[in-house]
């Protein structure tokens, strides 16, 4: 009895954070459908302004969505327990493509980015720094073998890696836009809480579960 009450009590939270979970899938399916495989097609008409900065844009892009699709599948602790070589080898892959994309996006910070301002620049590059920071941290914690703080790590490098949907979130909120009207300076808002909220929630969550 005991043990079928405290299941009971799992199943809203279970619920909850299945409901979030499906709604950020969806929202982040929608999101690359319409915004970034068109990149993935070098013409212009995809590219449009960026056309002069097709190159990094699309490595940038590209790689962004690697580590994307390959980060659910170093969660998943069944298939990261029965296919560890496989594991590894994605983690592998999952630190080159946030390399390369950390290239790209410092280039097209301090080339397309640093025409509009140099603050947009900056926080482009603010970004782009977190996210291969928090990607090394989790890289060099599991060659020292602290499993613990790897996990940790790759949390918060995968809430980087989402940035840019969570730009999109921000950039399309009625309530956003009612307090920040100009995109350019919203964006220069937003550039950085992207990151930067996501990121304290998780640290709050990580460690709110050591307690």
């Amino acid at each position: 009895m005991e043990k079928l009450s405290a299941l009971n009590k799992l199943k809203p939270k279970s619920y909850l954070k299945f409901g979030f979970t499906l709604i950020l899938v969806l929202y982040i399916g929608v999101i690359t459908f319409q915004e970034i495989l068109p990149y993935l097609i070098l013409n212009k008409e995809s590219y449009g302004r960026f056309w002069d900065y097709k190159i990094p844009l699309f490595f940038h892009i590209s790689c962004g969505l690697i580590a994307m699709i390959i980060g659910p599948f170093q969660f998943w602790k069944t298939f990261r327990g029965k296919y560890i070589k496989t594991h590894r080898f994605l983690g592998r892959v999952y630190l080159i493509a946030i390399l390369l994309g950390t290239i790209s996006a410092t280039n097209l910070a301090w080339t397309s980015g640093y025409k509009i301002s140099f603050s947009w620049a900056f926080g482009l590059q603010a970004l782009a720094f977190a996210w291969i920071s928090t990607a090394l941290m989790a890289y060099i914690f599991v060659r020292r073998g602290r499993i613990i703080q790897h996990k940790e790590w790759m949390i918060r490098s995968y809430v980087v890696t989402l940035g840019f949907f969570f730009f999109r979130i921000f950039n399309n909120s009625v309530f956003v836009k009612s307090i920040i009207p100009e995109f350019k300076e919203r964006g220069l808002t937003i550039i950085w809480l992207c990151w930067a909220i996501p990121l304290l929630i998780t640290e709050i969550i990580l460690s709110w579960k050591k307690k």
